[in-house]
C-alpha cells in the first residue's frame, strides 16, 4: 500500500508519531500546577500542519498511456507470462472482428526472434485521414496513444466484435518496447513507429499499393512490464491461432514461426495454413481423434438466436460425451475465449436441461425429474460459440460474459435444437438418457456417503454371509469361483484351494441390468454381495486397485440355462464395471457336460463335439464306454469338479475380451457390440424379435 501515498507523507507521519509520544511522557512528570497549557494547542498546531503537507499537488492525474504502464494488470490482468500471451489475444482480436464483419478473409500471425510478433490481416485498415477531433493526429494515432477509443462504440461499423472498450491496441503500444503499424488503404501504405506507447515519428507514406490492403502490427513486450525472462511460447500462440480459425469457418490463418524457436520436445509446426470450413464441429473432432463416444456423431449445429434485443445473434455449438476421456467445456463470446464462462453458457446448459427433461416426459420417463444440468454438461466434451452485440464481460481480460439477455436467448434455441436432434435419433437419445441417469444415481449415491459415517479403520470390512473367502491377505493369484447356486458351491467349497481360491453362490439367474431400473438394481440383494465380495465399486467409483481378487471367475453349469446365467453376468460387468474386463481380469470357467469311461480311465467332454471326438481318437473298441451327463455342477463330486474346472493345472479358462474403442480401428467394432447388447439384453423385446427371426435359419442345433 506504500506506494499510494506519497514521499512526503512518510516522515511526517512519523514526526507526529513522535510527537505524541512526547507528549504523553510528559503528562507523567508530576507538576503543581497541573497540566501544561501548551500542550493541547502543541498537538492541534502538529495535525493542522500534517493536513498542509497532503494538498492538491499531491493529486496526480495520469494521462495518455501512463495509467496503463503505472498499473498494467488492470489492463492486461497482471505482468506474468499468461498476461504478456494476452497481448498477442488482443491483436489477433481486431483481425478476427474485421474477419467476422465480413472485411478480412486472411490473418497472418508470426512469430520471430527476440520475442517479436507480427500480426496482419487483409482488412479495411485502420483509418489514417485526421481526427476531426484532433486535427493534428491521424485516427490511427489517437487509436495508438489513446485509450478508449476505436470504431466499436456505435455498432455501426462492427456488428459484434470482441473489442469493446476501446483499450485493446492502445494497451499493446503502451506495453510493447517497440511496435510498428503498416497501413495498406486507398491504395497506399502509411507507417508509423511507437516505443512504449509514445510515437517516434510521424505517420509516413511509404508509397503507393494496387494489390495489397489491410493492417500488420509487429510488436516486442516490454521487458521493463514482463521481465527479461519471459517469452512467447509458440505451442501457446498455435493454439490461439488454431481456435480462432475453428470460431469463424470464414477466415484463413496462416501461422509461422522461426523454428529455432520450437524447442525440441514440442511438436508445434514452423508453419501452417488453419482454416476449417466445418467449424466448432471439427474442432471437436479433431481434439477427440475418433476415441468412442456415447453418440456416432456429436450434436452439433448454429442458429440465429431466438427473439431480438441487444444481444441477438447467432451461437454455434459441438457438444460429444466421450467414455474414456476427460471431458471439458470451452466458450465462446466474439471469438474471445470466456474460460469463466457467464450467461451463455448458463444458457446452453439450461436449454440441454429442459430439452432432455422434455424429451424423457414425452416418453414418459419419470426418473428424469432428478436430473440436473451438471449430469448433462459433467460428462460431456463441449465448444460454443455465440456472436451478439454490445456483450458485457467482466473487466478488461474478458473472461467471463455477463449480458444477462444472452442466457433466455441461447437456452430457448440450443433446447429447440436439442428436442429436435432427441427426437430424430431415439436410440441415441435413449443411451443418453441412460447415461445421465447413471450419472445421477453416482451423484445421489455419494451424497449419500457423504452423510453416512465413515466406518473405523480398524472395524472388520463388510462382507457377504455366502462368500467364502480365501485365506490369502493380498490379491496376488488368487481368484473368485462365481457359481449359480448353494448346492454347486457347495461342491466348488470342498474342491477349492483354500489359500487362493474364494466361491461365491448366486441364487437363480441375477438380474438383467441392462434392462433393469437403477432402483432395482440397487435392491438387488445377489448384485449387492458380488460387489461387496469383489470390492471395486462400479460405474465411475471403480477402482481396480481395490480388486480383492486376480481373477474372476464364473462358473456355471454347461447347459442352457448356465450359459444364460453367464450372459448375465457378463452383462452387468460390461454396463457396470467395463473395466475390470478391459484389464482381463473376467474370465469363464469350461466345466464339462460328459464323463466317458472305459474301465479305469476316464475322459471329461465340453459338449456333444467333443464327446464324438474322444470316442473317435481316445478309447478303443474292446470295450463297452460308459457315458455319463453331469446334471449340474452341484451333482458333481467335489473331486471331479476340482480335476476338471478349479485346477490351474488343468482346467481351461475362457478370458471374456470385449472391444473398448480405445485404438481407431476398433471404435466400429466397440458400437457394434454396444448395439449387440442393447438389442439381445436391453428393454425392448422387439429387438430381440427381430433379431431371432433374422438369425434363426443359421441355428443347427437347438438344446431344448
Amino acid at each position: 500500500m506504500d506506494d499510494l501515498f506519497s514521499q512526503a507523507d512518510k516522515p511526517t507521519s512519523k514526526a507526529s508519531s513522535k510527537t505524541k509520544t512526547k507528549g504523553a511522557a510528559k503528562k507523567l512528570v508530576p507538576v503543581k500546577s497541573g497540566p501544561a497549557k501548551s500542550e493541547k494547542p502543541k498537538s492541534a498546531k502538529a495535525s493542522a500542519d500534517n493536513a498542509d503537507d497532503y494538498s492538491a499537488k499531491d493529486i496526480e492525474v495520469l494521462e495518455g498511456l501512463e495509467p496503463v504502464r503505472r498499473r498494467p494488470g488492470m489492463y492486461i490482468g497482471g505482468t506474468d507470462e499468461h498476461a504478456m500471451h494476452h497481448l498477442a489475444a488482443e491483436i489477433i482480436d481486431n483481425s478476427m472482428d474485421e474477419a467476422v464483419a465480413g472485411h478480412a478473409s486472411r490473418i497472418e500471425f508470426t512469430l520471430l526472434p527476440e520475442n517479436k510478433l507480427v500480426v496482419s490481416d487483409n482488412g479495411r485498415g485502420i483509418p489514417t485521414d485526421p481526427h476531426p477531433k484532433f486535427k493534428d493526429k491521424s485516427a490511427l494515432e489517437v487509436i495508438m496513444t489513446t485509450l478508449h477509443s476505436g470504431g466499436k462504440f456505435g455498432g455501426k461499423v462492427y456488428e459484434t466484435s470482441g473489442g469493446l472498450h476501446g483499450v485493446g491496441l492502445s494497451v499493446v503500444n503502451a506495453l510493447s518496447a517497440h511496435l510498428t503499424v503498416e497501413v495498406a488503404r486507398d491504395k497506399r501504405i502509411w507507417r508509423q513507429e511507437y516505443a512504449q506507447g509514445n510515437p517516434q515519428c510521424g505517420l509516413t507514406d511509404d508509397g503507393a499499393t494496387s494489390n495489397r490492403r489491410g493492417t500488420t502490427i509487429t510488436f516486442t513486450p516490454d521487458p521493463e512490464i514482463f521481465g527479461d525472462v519471459s517469452q512467447f511460447r509458440p505451442a501457446q500462440l498455435y493454439r490461439l491461432a488454431r481456435s480462432k480459425a475453428y470460431l469463424f469457418r470464414g477466415v484463413e490463418i496462416r501461422w509461422s514461426c522461426d523454428p529455432e524457436l520450437i524447442p525440441d520436445d514440442d511438436d508445434t509446426p514452423t508453419s501452417a495454413s488453419l482454416h476449417f470450413p466445418g467449424g466448432l464441429v471439427d474442432f471437436l473432432k479433431a481434439n477427440l481423434e475418433n476415441r468412442r463416444t456415447l453418440s456416432a456423431e456429436p450434436f452439433a449445429g448454429q442458429a440465429k438466436l431466438n427473439g431480438g434485443g441487444p444481444a441477438s445473434g447467432k451461437v454455434e455449438w459441438a457438444i460429444a460425451w466421450p467414455l474414456d476421456q476427460e471431458p471439458y467445456i470451452s466458450t465462446y463470446c466474439n471469438t474471445v475465449p470466456t474460460p469463466l464462462g457467464g450467461t451463455h453458457d448458463s444458457g446452453m446448459r439450461s436449454g440441454l436441461l429442459r430439452g432432455l427433461k422434455n424429451h424423457a416426459e414425452m416418453i414418459n420417463n419419470k426418473q428424469a425429474s432428478k436430473i440436473t444440468a451438471e449430469d448433462i454438461i459433467g460428462g460431456a466434451s463441449v465448444m460454443m460459440s455465440v456472436f451478439i452485440s454490445d456483450p458485457q464481460f467482466q473487466g478488461q481480460t474478458k473472461e467471463k460474459l455477463v449480458t444477462q439477455s444472452a442466457t433466455k436467448l441461447v437456452e430457448n434455441t440450443m433446447r429447440d435444437h436439442f428436442e429436435h436432434w432427441l427426437s430424430g435419433d431415439p436410440e441415441t437419445a435413449g443411451a443418453l438418457l441412460e447415461y445421465v441417469l447413471e450419472r445421477v444415481e453416482q451423484r445421489l449415491r455419494k451424497r449419500q456417503d457423504k452423510q453416512t459415517k465413515r466406518q473405523s479403520a480398524t472395524r472388520r470390512l463388510r462382507l457377504p454371509g455366502k462368500l467364502t473367502d480365501c485365506t490369502r491377505s493380498t490379491s496376488d493369484g488368487t481368484e473368485i469361483f462365481l457359481v449359480e447356486g448353494d448346492s454347486a458351491g457347495g461342491s466348488a467349497k470342498q474342491g477349492r484351494k483354500r489359500e487362493t481360491q474364494a466361491v461365491l453362490p448366486l441364487r437363480g439367474k441375477i438380474l438383467n441390468v441392462a434392462s433393469a431400473t437403477r432402483e432395482k438394481m440397487n435392491a438387488n440383494q445377489e448384485l449387492k454381495d458380488l460387489m461387496e465380495a469383489l470390492g471395486c465399486g462400479i460405474g465411475s467409483n471403480f477402482d481396480v486397485e481395490k480388486l480383492r481378487y486376480e481373477k474372476v471367475i464364473i462358473m456355471t453349469d454347461a447347459d442352457v440355462d448356465g450359459a444364460h446365467i453367464a450372459a448375465l453376468l457378463i452383462t452387468f460387468f460390461y454396463k457396470e464395471m467395463p473395466q475390470l474386463i478391459e484389464t482381463g481380469h473376467l474370465f469363464i470357467a469350461s466345466p464339462p457336460l460328459y464323463r466317458l469311461t472305459q474301465g479305469s480311465r476316464s475322459l471329461y467332454a465340453r459338449d456333444d463335439e467333443h464327446k464324438d471326438e474322444l470316442l473317435e481318437k481316445e478309447f478303443s473298441g474292446r470295450g463297452k464306454v460308459e457315458i455319463s451327463r453331469f446334471k449340474g455342477l452341484g451333482e458333481m463330486p467335489p473331486h471331479q469338479l476340482k480335476e476338471t474346472t478349479m485346477d490351474p493345472a488343468n482346467r481351461i479358462l475362457i478370458r471374456v475380451t470385449v472391444p473398448m474403442g480405445n485404438e481407431r480401428e476398433d471404435v466400429k467394432d466397440y458400437r457394434d457390440t454396444q448395439k449387440l447388447v442393447e438389442t439381445l439384453m436391453g428393454k425392448k423385446p422387439e429387438l430381440r424379435y427381430a433379431y431371432i427371426q433374422e438369425n434363426a435359419r443359421f441355428v443347427e442345433q437347438v438344446d431344448v
